[in-house]
């Protein structure tokens, strides 16, 4: 009774751990809900957009608003004043109205997996629902240069080697200058001058910002940060969130020499890079509705009459690639490449990385690259799986001799416990080496889920068939027969091919299990697989990929083992039979 008892418990908590996980899991990676637009036009008015929670890839989500950034870019981007630019890895343009950069696309990046679907885009013009630009300025004698002053350009379009230049003459004596120029990938040099003319000294504070729009970026959740972030004094900040940073439409104050700062979101990066050697001001701040800004001032500088000064600032906006970002940092700009959050494990995550990408490029292929990435950390942890197995084959061994402890002193745990431990240390058996394989493996698994979400190569990458983002779930679902019925299953039931492998393969390998367990702990074990089925489905599907190509190479490893330590699967085999034999009587009784 209490055995049937205990499994019903079992049984209920693990159906509420999975309505509790799906819960989770819709709170940090909601589904945009498509409504009237006529509705969401109204909502938008009177919610703050910070209080969205994004997709994992950021960007608009609703209809209307989607359709309003296409109908603004239309108009805005027409303007034969723009300066166009035109590099390797970016295009887009200048806005000469206020010394701005609003409009950037990736040229190497699609916005999903259907190779129409148009590139990426970073920034937006001012006023756009998605809107995300920088802009250059000067504060002069404590008056900012107004933001519709129109620059003169000269030059264009900006490209590497061939840079653009903006001026303004404010009338009063000063000619501001912007001299663009931009690399290879995503960095864009501004070097502000300002000539004093006048008769009389001023005071200059070149400054540079970052406005966008938090309706745009991507998922913020417990192990992904998405909003302000910035290198201050000696290490990299993750936050605050724009929740947070809008609470109270206060300052984002930061602490530290700043580095660099701007908005990240889990693919994207927009950020600013100080002068070096300069100790320039730098927050975050809230604008309301939604929107918010990264400040870069430098400190004031008095302008001799017939005088000048200069500032350069750099402007990175671009995908967070891992070798760019390193590029970068051995350039100069410190901790660069810790603009992607790869959090605890980047000791683990890091080398994974670097070993995933390497084997791509031997392979060509991702989902290739992580079944040999699962075979050579598997060939390096076999020799700990044969002091494992070496450790249950020796457990085996001295079961009689536990038992007859266990008889002996049953009414004295203590002293029990005591001659087990000193039977284990004369045997030289370590009933904890069984648990080191499972540990060991424990951070492998999260490093590469770390780097599964957070590795931009790894992004819109297939495998085989239906598998088109090994970076995204699995997108077959058995419940609407993989898409020919036509409706949405709900994420709790949202299990595809790979999710029924991992459940399979973790049930035989739990077969495989030659420890003695109790009823209730095999019960346990036989609901397990299934549990986690449901549990993983929602995860990336090359993280799926590397556990069941882990579960099949389990197997065929236990299977060798087997043969090397017979004794332990006699035992398993006796273990089944006395069970059956003792049901048998039980149903007889």
């Amino acid at each position: 009774m209490d055995n049937t008892r205990n499994l019903l418990l079992a049984v209920v908590l693990c159906g509420l751990m999975l309505l509790g996980w799906d819960a989770g899991m819709r709170y940090f990676y909601p589904q945009p809900a498509v409504e009237a637009q006529a509705e969401v036009v109204a909502q938008a008015d009177a919610v703050d957009a910070a209080a969205t929670s994004g997709t994992r890839e950021g960007g608009l989500t609703d209809p209307a608003d989607i359709a309003q950034e296409e109908a603004d870019l239309e108009t805005e981007l027409v303007s034969a004043e723009r300066v166009q630019i035109d590099s390797p890895e970016v295009t887009g343009s200048i806005n000469p109205v206020g010394a701005r950069i609003d409009d950037i696309t990736l040229k190497t990046h699609r916005q999903t997996v259907k190779k129409d679907s148009g590139p990426v885009r970073i920034l937006s013009p001012n006023g756009t629902p998605a809107q995300h630009f920088a802009e250059f300025g000067f504060i002069v004698n404590e008056e900012r240069i107004a933001q519709n002053v129109v620059w003169e350009s000269e030059g264009g379009p900006l490209a590497p080697g061939s840079p653009v230049t903006l001026r303004h003459d404010n009338g009063n004596g000063q000619v501001m200058t912007i001299e663009l120029s931009i690399d290879d990938h995503y960095m864009i040099t501004a070097k502000q001058t300002i000539a004093n003319l006048s008769e009389n000294a001023i005071i200059a504070r070149p400054f540079g910002l970052i406005n966008r729009a938090s309706k745009t970026a991507s998922s913020d959740t417990w192990n992904v940060h998405s909003g302000p972030i910035g290198n201050f004094g000696d290490a990299v900040q993750f936050g605050p969130d724009y929740d947070d940073l809008a609470e109270d439409i206060a300052e984002g104050k930061t602490e530290g020499r700043a580095h660099w700062l701007g908005f990240t979101d889990i693919y994207w990066l927009s950020a600013l890079i100080p002068e070096d050697g300069s100790d320039a001001d730098a927050d975050f701040r809230s604008l309301g509705n939604g929107l918010f800004r990264a400040d870069l001032i430098y400190q004031p500088v008095t302008v001799a009459a017939g005088k000048q000064v200069s500032k350069t600032t750099r402007l990175f906006a671009g995908a967070k690639e891992s070798n760019v970002l390193s590029e970068y940092e051995d350039a100069g700009v410190d901790k660069f490449g810790k603009s992607i959050d790869w959090g605890w494990f980047e000791i683990i995550a890091w080398p994974i990385w670097w070993l995933l990408t390497h084997l791509f490029g031997l392979v060509g292929n991702f989902g290739v690259a992580i079944i040999l990435l699962t075979v050579i950390i598997r060939g390096a942890l076999f020799p700990i799986a044969q002091k494992q197995f070496a450790s249950m084959a020796a457990m085996k061994a001295i079961q009689p001799k536990m038992k007859a402890i266990q008889e002996r002193y049953k009414d004295n745990k203590q002293e029990q416990q005591q001659k087990i431990m000193a039977l284990y240390k004369e045997e030289k058996v370590n009933p904890l080496a069984g648990c080191l394989p499972i540990l060991i493996q424990i951070p492998i698994f999260f490093a590469l889920y770390k780097t599964l979400l957070l590795s931009i190569e790894m992004r819109h990458q297939p495998f085989v068939l239906w598998l088109k983002d090994l970076s995204a779930p699995d997108p077959a679902h058995i419940l609407n027969l993989f898409g020919l019925l036509p409706f949405d299953v709900p994420s709790l039931l949202a299990i595809g091919p790979l999710a029924i492998l991992l459940g399979v393969t973790m049930w035989m390998t739990f077969k495989m299990n030659p420890t003695a367990m109790d009823p209730i702990q095999q019960q346990i074990f036989n609901i397990m697989p299934w549990m986690l089925m449901f549990v993983m489905a929602p995860f990336a599907a090359g993280l799926l990929l590397y556990w069941v190509t882990n579960n099949v190479l389990t197997l065929a490893q236990q299977s060798y083992l087997y043969s090397k330590h017979p004794q332990l699967r006699a035992a398993a085999e006796k273990e089944k039979a006395d069970k059956a034999i003792a049901a048998a009587n039980e149903a007889k009784g």
